[in-house]
């Protein structure tokens, strides 16, 4: 699991000299406890840290700048207690890189009827305070997320959550690299892109290594090595007697973990956060990395098949945004429909490579032919995924700008047994509904390979391609084809 803790959100309030000293330890002593407050807070994963409180544009630049180049900082929330003139905020956020959250909200929760007087007031302003600070903000078309209400309430602290691992995701890009093995799948459309644009907007580099220089890597692990993760398979699967030591099929087995612990050793030596492949450029692998791939995914990398390398990244932050909640995160795409008009469904799979961190089961080991790819029949973890609130989501290069595209979805447990189909599985119904839900996919151009949640939002999503800047579509319970094509088109003249 990856660890959120060792992230940072800076808690920075605005005030200024006018107010006198002692009104000003009071504004210190309240962000102090604020701060504190949202740092113990269960529902916030990453550490809150309290700043000194700011009163002039030199204090504020100075601030922002040490934000921007503290290697744990993912963020910033700021507030004003007082009134705080905007003008002192414009060289500070101008230069501001990284993600802000802007919270309106005030110490008290309540006003003290009887006690209320003007030396209240002129500590307790934040109500105009903070509308000074909003003007600037939207005067400089800065991307924040906005949050209103008590700084204790349960709401609150939800949307500070969302917001806050959204930024946890946009800073694991940040310099993350992704391995593609291959190139793209032939002729495909949909998974290819703009490698310089994305490194260019999301912070991450795609670039290619040669199947080669990974077969390499492979043919160096030792026996040792390779028998001690058949031992952990044994202990984790579900898995037929002919797969153990000994049996006619153990060699399947021992050459997947052999192929995993290569996998793993070349992206842990190459700082990779993840990768892609590709069955037409395997020469030299004696099979598919099927189990391979769900249990790198599992441990945290980003993957994607056919040299997929936006999904694989998507998967990453996934990862990153989704540590600590129940539930998993994965590669996915949609394979095929169940159109009874009563019961209409998505079965969603892949030919292997789907995470077990979704799983509802023990999932079992299994071996099979794949009828593609020209391979040695490859070892893969099979399993239902659990029913229940899911969602997909697809990062498209539209050519002008880049896409994320989500569809909500409520995943529903299997009905049938499936004894001819081994691999892992979904069945979901797309919202508002199957014929809406996937008219409105096509029309937004979402590709097929998705990064499939069962634990993200979409409001959290939201917060995520604002800070990357890029355009969100989102389908769900209120979608209408109408409306969706209208959003489609007043977007499209937006970013002209």
């Amino acid at each position: 699991m990856i660890d959120l803790k060792t992230f940072e959100v800076w808690f920075i309030t605005g005030s200024q000299n006018l107010y006198g000293e002692e009104t000003l330890r009071q504004v210190a002593e309240h962000s102090k406890h604020i701060a504190a407050g949202l740092d113990r807070a269960g529902q916030i994963p990453v550490r809150v840290v309290y700043k000194p409180v700011v009163k002039s544009t030199e204090e504020i630049y100075q601030t922002l700048q040490e934000a921007n180049v503290a290697p744990n900082c993912i963020g910033i929330i700021t507030w004003m207690h007082t009134f705080s003139p905007a003008k002192m905020w414009i060289r500070g956020l101008n230069i501001l890189q990284k993600p802000m959250l802007h919270l309106h909200t005030q110490y008290n929760r309540d006003i003290p009827w009887s006690s209320i007087d003007m030396d209240f007031m002129n500590l307790n302003q934040s109500a105009h305070g903070d509308r000074e600070f909003g003007f600037m903000v939207s005067r400089l078309r800065k991307n924040r997320k906005v949050v209103v209400g008590h700084w204790q309430d349960n709401g609150v602290l939800d949307e500070i959550n969302s917001w806050a691992r959204a930024a946890a995701g946009w800073h694991d890009w940040q310099g993350a690299k992704f391995a593609r093995f291959g190139d793209n799948m032939r002729f495909v459309a949909v998974t290819d892109g703009d490698k310089v644009e994305a490194e260019t907007k999301f912070g991450f580099s795609v670039n290619t290594y040669g199947i080669g220089d990974l077969v390499a890597v492979i043919d160096s692990i030792s026996e040792a090595e390779v028998t001690a993760l058949t031992d952990e398979y044994e202990s984790l699967y579900t898995m037929d007697a002919s797969l153990l030591k000994g049996g006619a099929g153990y060699s399947s087995v021992y050459e997947a973990a052999k192929i995993e612990l290569g996998l793993k050793k070349f992206l842990q030596d190459g700082g990779f956060k993840g990768f892609s492949d590709t069955f037409e450029d395997l020469h030299g692998m004696v099979q598919l990395p099927g189990i391979a791939s769900q249990r790198l995914m599992e441990a945290g990398y980003g993957f994607a098949g056919e040299g997929d390398w936006k999904t694989a990244a998507l998967v990453r932050a996934f990862k990153v945004m989704g540590s600590g909640l129940a539930g998993g995160n994965a590669f996915m795409e949609d394979y095929t429909y169940h159109f009874d008009p009563s019961n209409e469904l998505v079965l969603g799979s892949h030919m292997l490579e789907i995470d077990s961190s979704l799983a509802s089961g023990k999932p079992a080991l299994e071996v099979h032919p794949l009828g593609i790819g020209g391979k040695a029949d490859p070892a893969r973890l099979v399993f239902n995924v659990a029913g229940g609130n899911a969602l997909n989501a697809s990062l498209i290069d539209m050519g002008n700008r880049f896409r994320l595209l989500v569809n909500e979805v409520v995943a529903v447990e299997p009905e049938h047994d499936l004894p001819k189909l081994p691999v892992a599985r979904v069945l979901w119904k797309p919202l508002p509904d199957m014929k809406t839900g996937c008219a409105a996919w096509i029309y937004g151009g979402g590709a097929h390979h998705t990064a499939y949640s069962q634990n993200l939002s979409a409001e959290l999503l939201q917060d995520f391609a604002d800070m990357a800047g890029i355009e969100f579509l989102r389908i769900g319970k209120d979608t209408t084809i109408a409306g969706f094509r209208n959003e489609l088109r007043w977007n499209e003249v937006a970013y002209k």
